[in-house]
């Protein structure tokens, strides 16, 4: 995707202040030999061209340098507070924000020349809360009551933030807006090519995952016995046990005529491994802030993730190479295992990396694919998929397996 500015002045780690358009040039990457300099040509920051301005931010800095120094020009801007956590949280402090900000590509300009130019924004959810809504369970979390009424988006290279009503019906946020009506903008106002990435807000979509484990159940006295409570599955990543957690997937939910994009979690049921259901937040069109919960059958086995590991590492054929991998100063690190629902069945995909005892850098080189009754493990996701859906067509080294359901936990 060709961008029209790649630099990122604003981001998650930029969290020292810089001076632009000095006398020292600004070392952009290295080209071959050479480095490529640019000179900072945006907006954002303050112009430091007054003596009085350079002596004000030396002592809000505590940087005697801006005085003394004989490097700054007339076109010389001071860009401070280019975190983009701590820059949102300083101008909206009554506001939560999401864990995860997110940078997408987007062309929001209003020219008709028919010249694309897309730009970095970094999109950021903003919640909420409080902890006085009646009869709520706030369970592990400081408030009971939680709306994602906001969208942040912050310009990667200028640094101008806007922020956006995406809940109006949300009560909190009226009150805001009418304490600083100048301060929010509607969501209509928000450009269509960012709006096509808004996604659902993964913080929010955690919590109500938590909260589902028990108030799926409807009947009042099955919920009073709490006789069926649900819990995050576990998997295997780099060795150890950690919990399932949500992950992004486009794909196409059941009784749905395409594909979308959705954020999913699976469940299972509290003393037993096998899959009950997921949950998915759907982020597409008129679908957008929606969820789907699906239950399997409970008098049907569906695998869940820990016994897909154990399928996976009770093999003969692909623990043996996996052992291989695990030694001369190497070892092989199980990925993230990803359960994708297809039509009446499910995928089950786990990436296999190598790294190296002292490089902590891993390289993808295999890929295990769980579907029905096999396990296969290729050099990459397409040979795994060709290898169980187009079998006689398939010319790769992918291994195929047969499923041993026995010893299954």
């Amino acid at each position: 995707i060709p961008i029209g500015q790649p630099r990122i002045y604003y981001g998650e780690l930029t969290n020292n202040y810089i001076m632009t358009s000095t006398k020292t040039q600004e070392l952009d990457y290295p080209s071959g030999d050479d480095n490529v300099y640019n000179t900072y040509d945006g907006t954002g920051g303050i112009a430091l061209n007054s003596f009085w301005r350079r002596l004000v931010f030396a002592q809000y800095l505590k940087d005697w340098q801006m005085v003394l120094t004989g490097n700054f020009t007339p076109e010389t801007r001071l860009l401070f507070r280019r975190n983009i956590r701590q820059r949102i949280q300083e101008i909206a402090p009554f506001l939560r924000y999401d864990a995860d900000p997110y940078l997408v590509i987007a062309d929001t300009s209003q020219a008709e020349s028919g010249v694309t130019k897309n730009y970095l924004y970094w999109i950021v959810d903003g919640y909420t809360t409080s902890d006085r809504y009646p009869y709520a369970d706030p369970g592990d979390n400081q408030f009971n009551y939680i709306r994602n009424s906001v969208k942040v988006v912050i310009d990667a290279y200028n640094g101008d933030v806007s922020f956006y009503i995406a809940d109006p019906k949300d009560p909190i946020i009226q009150t805001w807006s009418k304490i600083l009506p100048n301060f929010f903008k509607s969501l209509d106002q928000m450009p269509t090519n960012l709006r096509t990435h808004l996604r659902y807000p993964i913080d929010l979509f955690n919590i109500q995952s938590e909260r589902l484990l028990a108030y799926h159940m409807t009947d009042p006295q099955v919920f009073y016995n709490q006789e069926d409570l649900w819990r995050i599955p576990q998997e295997i990543y780099a060795g150890k046990s950690q919990p399932v957690e949500p992950y992004y997937i486009i794909m196409k939910l059941p009784k749905e005529k395409s594909e979308e994009f959705i954020l999913l979690h699976p469940y299972t049921p509290t003393g037993r491994n096998n899959l009950i259901g997921w949950l998915a937040g759907r982020s597409d069109g008129d679908q957008y802030g929606k969820l789907l919960l699906y239950q399997f059958p409970k008098q049907q086995l569906i695998y869940g993730p820990e016994q897909i590991e154990a399928l996976i590492n009770q093999d003969p054929v692909i623990s043996q190479q996996i052992s291989l991998w695990n030694q001369k100063g190497s070892r092989a690190v199980q990925g993230n295992l990803l359960v994708i629902p297809i039509e009446q069945s499910l995928l089950y995909v786990e990436p296999l990396y190598l790294e190296a005892e002292q490089n902590s850098l891993p390289t993808l080189v295999r890929v295990i694919v769980v579907y029905q009754n096999q396990i296969i493990m290729a050099q990459n996701l397409k040979e795994a998929l060709d290898a169980i859906f187009k079998p006689e067509q398939s010319k790769t080294s992918a291994i195929v397996r047969p499923v041993e359901e026995t010893a299954l936990p």
